[in-house]
């Protein structure tokens, strides 16, 4: 019984970088790889905008991280390729859940369950993916929550493989090397430093607009 308020600091630590880069020094990099690809696999309650912006911005700074002696661009060139790696390689898990366990999981059932994963959502997700597959894979990355479950409805909803990796790749791409990278240019920006939290949740603000401009857009065009 004990157990359960001693968690407690450390689940919300982890969902806090500044705790991450203090508490595993060294292994920081490791750790958010790891966070990473957890959040865009299975589990979307994780940090992964703020803490790829962190991971940028802990790099830039003088006493930030460095890895196998290289100075902050050669260590910013190897997290990038390790942070890339983790977010394709945890979507690619994600579709395979979404794949292997769609049979089961959109079966017929009575009550709320039933109506939640229905035949008929997995159809019209799968008429979504025909439409908007690139556009679903590509900015969903830019947004919590949809990053994780887009790739589980594109295997469920039967999207090919080869059309679901090299989509939600160029995503990833976009999303890793992005927000990274402005981590890494904003870092020592003296506001940016001593306004973290604000900062972060700025990230996570900004991280939605794309895929809300796409629903205005075709509303809008919806309307003419």
């Amino acid at each position: 019984m004990n157990l359960i308020p001693a968690l407690i600091p450390l689940a919300g630590g982890f969902m806090d970088p500044v705790w991450l880069f203090q508490t595993f020094g060294p292994a920081f990099l490791a750790v958010s790889a790891l966070i990473i690809f957890t959040e865009c696999a299975i589990f979307p309650i994780l940090p992964g905008d703020s803490l790829l912006f962190a991971v940028g911005m802990f790099i830039a700074q003088a006493a930030g991280i460095r890895l196998f002696g290289l100075n902050e661009i050669g260590t910013l060139l190897v997290a990038l390729a390790i942070l890339l790696v983790a977010a394709v390689l945890g979507n690619v898990v994600g579709y395979w859940v979404g794949l292997k366990i769609s049979p089961w999981l959109f079966k017929p059932r009575p009550g709320f369950v039933g109506k939640i994963f229905s035949q008929k959502h997995l159809d019209d997700s799968h008429a979504f993916f025909e439409r908007y597959g690139a556009k679903a894979l590509v900015l969903g990355r830019f947004v919590p929550l949809v990053r994780t479950f887009v790739t589980m409805v594109a295997g469920a909803s039967g999207m090919t493989f080869r059309h679901f990796i090299k989509w939600t790749a160029l995503g990833g791409v976009a999303w890793v090397i992005g927000v990274t990278l402005l981590g890494f240019f904003l870092g020592n920006v003296a506001f940016i430093r001593d306004n973290l939290e604000i900062a972060l949740i700025l990230i996570v603000v900004f991280s939605v607009l794309p895929m809300v401009y796409e629903i205005w857009n075709e509303r809008r065009k919806a309307r003419v």
